[in-house]
């Protein structure tokens, strides 16, 4: 185990998550506490936000904090982070995965829904991403960055249609190329994984004939878990991915091999 902890450990290092109040984010949160981080949740929902953050600071014996946090709201997202800072005094990694989606033909879509999946998925991870970055390079800190993406920004979905989350993903892909290059010189890593059908809270209330289909369309024929995601953000934010940057990491059960 102390070769593990020595490529992985995140002791003594803040790592703020952006939709962390349930799902993925939640599942990846107190796994990151277990590696020895200290948490910081930004979600929509402010309770849940709290009462995560609750437990995992309970369970791992960890520093945490949250705050309710529109990340839509440029203003709302800076404020936020300056009080974060001043909470914990330092935050070294971002895990940038709030997200949303609206299944509907485009034929069917309304500009407003459009623009809130677009706003949501793609413009908060880039005010959350430049703030962010933007502080450690102020701060002469070399930090980590790995962005919630998705196989829909490389594949188009079935039967579903969402072509507004398809494209928003996409953009979140060379977003994290982009802010990798820009930033390399700054000491600062950007990756992305790009999830596949991922069986979570969101997820249990989709239609179940979609659900089985999914399944079928996966060559390990089932959905993921998302404690099945946890290995890759730890090692993109650890320091052994030291060499890593502009990467994305696709975890789809080899869906978008087929």
């Amino acid at each position: 185990m102390e070769i593990l902890e020595k490529l992985f450990s995140l002791k003594n290092k803040t790592v703020l998550i952006t939709g962390g109040a349930r799902g993925i984010g939640k599942t990846v949160g107190e796994h990151l506490a277990a590696a020895g981080a200290n948490i910081v949740i930004f979600d929509i929902n402010g309770e849940s936000a709290e009462q995560t953050a609750k437990e995992i600071a309970q369970n791992y014996d960890c520093k945490t904090f949250s705050l309710q946090v529109d990340v839509t709201d440029y203003d709302a997202v800076k404020k936020a982070l300056e009080d974060s800072v001043k909470q914990m005094g330092s935050i070294e990694l971002l895990f940038n995965n709030a997200g949303i989606v609206i299944q509907k033909p485009v034929i069917e879509t309304s500009p407003e829904e459009w623009l809130k999946v677009i706003d949501v998925n793609l413009n908060g991870v880039f005010y959350v991403a430049q703030l962010f970055g933007k502080y450690l390079i102020e701060n002469g800190i070399k930090g980590s960055i790995v962005n919630t993406a998705s196989m829909s920004g490389i594949i188009v979905n079935y039967p579903q249609l969402q072509a507004s989350y398809n494209t928003s993903k996409a953009g979140v892909t060379q977003l994290t190329k982009s802010l990798a290059y820009e930033w390399a010189e700054q000491g600062i890593r950007v990756n992305c994984i790009s999830p596949g059908y991922i069986f979570t809270e969101l997820t249990s209330f989709v239609r179940e004939d979609w659900r089985k289909q999914w399944a079928e369309l996966t060559p390990m024929k089932r959905l993921g878990k998302p404690e099945e995601l946890v290995g890759a953000v730890i090692y993109l934010l650890s320091d052994s991915a030291s060499f890593v940057t502009g990467s994305e990491f696709v975890i789809d059960g080899g869906f978008t091999i087929i």
